[in-house]
């Protein structure tokens, strides 16, 4: 249920005659039953999309949505790689999933007692990709105009996620832009439960770029895993990326322009 409807607005520099505010999307609040609690999204419509009343649009949702978090620097990417002059994705509708526990939300339970101590919250994935796929996704397509081409994103925690809907309900999405990932969680054990079989016929998604930085050897050697396991399917193509120029904390913004320039161009 939507409970709230508002816009994100931005006053344009200065003291101008004139000065109105800029909009840039809006602020939902969904309330979810399997959360027991209210989520914020952040969404930014493509261009044109109030003219053209029948056109439908794939749908990119991004894990730390938050405004002060990654939405506003995704949101100018995607703006960037819509531009026909580029035209690395088409025109999307960009739904930022804000967080309230991002430590809950975004892990499985550990077995590492450390782990549990430091962070108690943590363990609640499953109820998240329950929510993504039961009431979120149902929401967007209630909601907008929206076509069954749905890409996720996610980095470091969020990269760990978005790994877990990959390898456990690949079908929730088609794509995934999945960077700096951290699989070394729980001693890498997302990796060793996947090992043995990847996905049942008709599951595989479409398109699959992970990418990692200058960040560790664990960090690179589970990445780099991962897109082994997935490169197995015949039915996915799949892009590793290693960029050395950056590390965890900047990766983020290049990675996301690569992969959505390599996710728009011709295998």
């Amino acid at each position: 249920m939507r409970l709230a409807l508002f816009t994100l607005l931005f006053s344009l520099a200065g003291h101008v005659s004139g000065q109105h505010p800029l909009c840039m999307g809006e602020v939902h609040a969904l309330h979810s039953a399997i959360l027991a609690e209210e989520r914020i999204l952040n969404i930014v419509l493509p261009p044109g999309y109030a003219a053209n009343d029948t056109a439908r649009y794939p749908v990119i949702f991004l894990l730390d949505g938050s405004a002060d978090e990654d939405f506003m620097h995704v949101a100018g990417a995607l703006q960037f790689a819509t531009m026909d002059w580029i035209a690395w994705q088409q025109p999307s509708i960009l739904v930022g999933i804000a967080n309230t526990d991002r430590k809950r939300d975004l892990t499985f339970p550990t077995s590492i007692a450390k782990d549990k101590e430091q962070f108690p919250t943590t363990g609640g994935s499953a109820d998240f990709r329950r929510f993504l796929g039961q009431e979120l996704i149902p929401f967007v397509d209630d909601h907008f105009r929206t076509r069954p081409d749905r890409l996720l994103i996610g980095q470091s925690l969020g990269g760990l996620l978005a790994a877990e809907v990959l390898l456990v309900q690949p079908a929730l999405f088609q794509r995934y832009l999945i960077v700096s990932p951290s699989l070394w969680w729980d001693n890498g054990s997302l990796l060793e439960r996947s090992a043995g079989s990847l996905w049942k016929p008709g599951t595989a998604p479409a398109q699959v770029f992970i990418a990692v930085g200058r960040e560790g050897r664990e960090m690179v050697r589970y990445a780099k895993q991962l897109h082994a396991l997935v490169a197995r399917s015949k039915a996915t193509r799949t892009k590793f990326q290693y960029l050395h120029d950056f590390n965890h904390a900047n990766i983020l913004h290049q990675a996301v322009m690569d992969g959505f320039r390599w996710m728009g161009t011709s295998p």
